[in-house]
């Protein structure tokens, strides 16, 4: 007798699930069937790739000390300033990803005026010399940056760079307001070790191109005249002018180019979407 029952109970069981599932079916077959559904195509930004750079900007030069060696103790350097001068330079660096890039840059900085002034006294007779000359420079460098992170499209970042600086010193001359008498002295170069630190912020403006303003402190080293030479050709030692560390603290503009396009996907399709009974 119970066997009977639980054959019948399970008999029931079946034919109940059997039923719910055809009315199911019947369900789902009346409901709408809504198209497939297309997201807008994805834009993925290239994080990695070579760039190219280009830089404008001014200089705001200044040289520690003055040394020839016809100075003595008797000579007081008073003064040993160089006007601003521009710069323009280009480049090529790699982004390694949004944190960490790279570049080697070329540059030149144009000839800044120089003026200086000495006061000797000897003997209780005081004297002056008033210097006169240009100095320019090429310079070389090769820089990593830190990328800080970006907001709105701004990016503040950090570097240092290390390289090459070819000073010149032009035009150079030595006038004695006193006796009078004039010295002159020619064109020469002189190339250094340089290095540099970097402050700045950048803005993408698209995916490829960004524009940075920039601050750089840069260690140029020293620069050195020709000898000099009175007008009246007397030149009884060799004794140019020495620069002794010539710095800089330089604000450039500059842009930069990503060469690597970025990548676009095609048309996301999505399943399509139903309500629920």
């Amino acid at each position: 007798m119970v066997s009977v029952k639980v054959a019948s109970f399970v008999a029931a069981v079946a034919l109940f699930a059997s039923a719910a599932q055809t009315v199911q079916r019947a369900h789902a077959a009346d409901l709408p069937q809504l198209p497939p559904v297309y997201a807008p195509p994805i834009e993925e930004y290239v994080a990695a790739g070579w760039y190219l750079r280009g830089d404008i900007g001014m200089s705001n030069q200044r040289v520690k000390s003055l040394d020839n060696l016809l100075f003595t103790s008797a000579v007081t350097v008073v003064q040993k300033d160089f006007d601003s001068a521009p710069l323009f330079g280009l480049g090529f660096g790699y982004q390694f990803n949004h944190w960490f890039r790279a570049d080697v840059t070329g540059e030149y900085r144009g000839k800044a005026n120089f003026h200086g002034l000495d006061i000797v006294q000897n003997g209780g007779v005081t004297r002056t010399n008033e210097y006169r000359g240009s100095k320019s420079e090429w310079l070389v460098l090769a820089n990593v940056y830190a990328d800080l992170g970006t907001w709105y499209g701004f990016t503040p970042f950090v570097g240092a760079g290390i390289g090459a600086a070819q000073v010149t010193i032009s035009n150079f001359l030595d006038v004695n307001t006193m006796q009078p008498a004039v010295a002159y002295a020619d064109t020469a170069s002189k190339w250094n070790f340089a290095w540099a630190v970097h402050a700045g912020v950048s803005y993408k403006v698209n995916s490829q191109l960004s524009l940075e303003f920039a601050y750089r402190y840069v260690n140029l080293g020293d620069g050195i005249s020709g000898d000099i030479i009175r007008s009246d050709g007397v030149n009884e030692f060799n004794n140019p002018m020495n620069f002794n560390k010539i710095t800089s603290h330089d604000l450039k503009l500059g842009v930069r180019w990503l060469l690597d396009a970025p990548v676009e996907r095609g048309p996301v399709l999505l399943p399509p979407l139903r309500s629920r009974g």
